[in-house]
């Protein structure tokens, strides 16, 4: 049961990828293009995922989810270090190539060797970030 919710939940995100034009890499970049043809649409697009997700963060307060398992926790709202350099190279990635994670994942049945190429490079990415982190610690906590 939960891995069928999972499913569905995951196609009813991707779809909603699609649709919104997010898996549009050039939708995303002209997002990102201010001083040229700048496309406003993922504003909204996000707007309409932060205020659901608002009220979900509400909801779950004190419950827990009907397939088991607990909910997260919310986030850490401290800047700190690791978060600030995780958001640059992310924002850099997205804007370089228009895709992050979620999309990048709904394109692969349509987006072609770049797509691909997108997607083994961030997996890459995300194996080598845990060994990165622990030499910065290392490396700030003996300068």
């Amino acid at each position: 049961m939960r891995n069928m919710l999972a499913a569905l939940a995951g196609a009813l995100f991707g779809t909603g990828l699609y649709l919104s034009g997010m898996t549009d890499t050039q939708k995303v970049q002209g997002f990102l293009g201010f001083f040229g043809d700048w496309d406003p649409t993922l504003a909204f697009v996000m707007g309409g995922a932060i205020l659901p997700m608002a009220v979900a963060w509400a909801l779950t307060r004190g419950r827990r989810p009907v397939v088991g398992g607990d909910f997260p926790e919310r986030p850490d709202p401290r800047l700190d270090r690791k978060l600030i350099l995780g958001a640059v190279l992310f924002g850099a990635g997205w804007g370089l190539v228009g895709l992050c994670p979620g999309p990048a994942m709904a394109s692969l049945g349509f987006g072609g060797l770049g797509g691909l190429i997108f997607l083994i490079t961030m997996l890459v990415g995300m194996m080598i970030a845990p060994k990165a982190r622990r030499i910065l610690d290392t490396t700030r906590a003996a300068g």
